[in-house]
C-alpha cells in the first residue's frame, strides 16, 4: 500500500485554510463569483488582504457586503464594499 500525499502535494483542506467570506448582495443573498468560489486562507489576516486587494471587482460582480467566518463561527460582518 502507498503512503499518502506529502503536505507539499495534497491539496489544503478547510482544517487548514479556516478563514473565508460569504458574499452577498444588497439584499443580504449569497453571490457566486465563479472565480473566486471555495477562496479560503489559512489565516484572518490573509482573508482580509485579499478582500481588500479584490473588493472592487466583488462589487462589480454584485457584491454589496461581506462576512467573515473562521470555520462556521461568524467574526464579523456583514462589512458593506461602498466607499
Amino acid at each position: 500500500m502507498l503512503p499518502g500525499q506529502p503536505p507539499t502535494f495534497r491539496q489544503p483542506s478547510a482544517a487548514d485554510r479556516p478563514w473565508w467570506w460569504r458574499l452577498e448582495d444588497a439584499a443580504g443573498e449569497v453571490v457566486e463569483v465563479a472565480e473566486h468560489a471555495d477562496q479560503r486562507f489559512s489565516t484572518q489576516g490573509d482573508a482580509e488582504s485579499w478582500v481588500g486587494e479584490i473588493w472592487a471587482e466583488l462589487a462589480e460582480h454584485g457584491v454589496a457586503a461581506v462576512t467573515l467566518f473562521e470555520h462556521e463561527r461568524q467574526v464579523y460582518g456583514p462589512m458593506s464594499l461602498s466607499a
